[in-house]
């Protein structure tokens, strides 16, 4: 995490909202919820600028094969590396204010904020998956893509897995918080509640950043988006250009009783 900000573990925010009853209640039990405005949490500090911090990193960024809207499968691999990623897990269908329409609302700034910087909007990527596959089926993600592409120029990929057991795994890598709610012969029948977090991932497919709620900044995420841009022009422009190849017959002197056939 970077130092010059402040941080809130994720356990401490897991052992509140099992406390206000947020995480492994029943899904019946929850009582229904107006979503209102979803609103960023208050920014008590000023994020340094891009550039003048380093992001550390955290670990790889997890691979599976998920399926893309047609139903076809994908790697996530190769949809976290080559572009500066920001990774979300979600619910097509939730209505939590401080949940999918607060990290949805917090998208939609982020990307009007990279619209605004010269050559960002080509190098960054959305990535979206969902967390329910036994409703966030292909063609309901493909709705989902649908709606937050449009008007962008900016890569907004979707993505669904076959099912809960296919997600668990990808879940545990990324340390996303999840309860499960389980069949009567106790396999995983689908995901229920989740901590909201986002996943900033560099070019290489590297996690270089987590954001928890407390965090969920437009102004900060966009520096340490930005601050990775710079990051990765500054590599190209220190990486050594391919020598530039001679044909092996003018690298060869001339005689100097060389004379030209007349």
């Amino acid at each position: 995490m970077n130092a010059a900000r402040p941080y809130v573990s994720v356990s401490s925010l897991k052992a509140l909202a099992v406390a206000a009853g947020i995480l492994g209640a029943p899904a019946a039990a929850l009582p229904a919820v107006d979503p209102g405005v979803a609103v960023a949490p208050r920014m008590e500090f000023t994020p340094p600028p891009p550039g003048t911090y380093r992001l550390q990193k955290i670990q790889p960024a997890a691979d599976a094969t998920l399926l893309d809207p047609s139903g076809l499968p994908v790697r996530l691999s190769a949809v976290t590396a080559g572009k500066i990623t920001l990774l979300t897990f979600f619910y097509t269908y939730c209505a939590d204010p401080i949940g999918c329409p607060l990290a949805y609302r917090t998208l939609l700034d982020i990307r009007s904020g990279v619209s605004r910087v010269a050559g960002l909007e080509q190098r960054v990527r959305f990535l979206s998956v969902s967390l329910d596959p036994t409703i966030d089926t292909p063609a309901a993600i493909g709705n989902y893509r649908e709606m937050v592409s449009q008007d962008s120029a900016l890569e907004w990929d979707v993505l669904t897995a076959r099912s809960v057991r296919d997600l668990l795994p990808v879940l545990e890598d990324f340390g996303q918080d999840v309860s499960v709610e389980q069949a009567a012969d106790g396999s995983a029948r689908r995901t229920v509640h989740h901590m909201l977090k986002m996943f900033l991932i560099d070019q290489t497919g590297m996690v270089r950043e987590i954001y928890t709620l407390a965090f969920l900044q437009p102004a900060v995420i966009l520096n340490d988006i930005q601050t990775l841009y710079l990051e990765e022009k500054s590599h190209a422009a220190r990486s050594p250009r391919p020598e530039r190849l001679v044909p092996a017959a003018a690298k060869i002197a001339p005689s100097k009783n060389f004379r030209p056939v007349e």
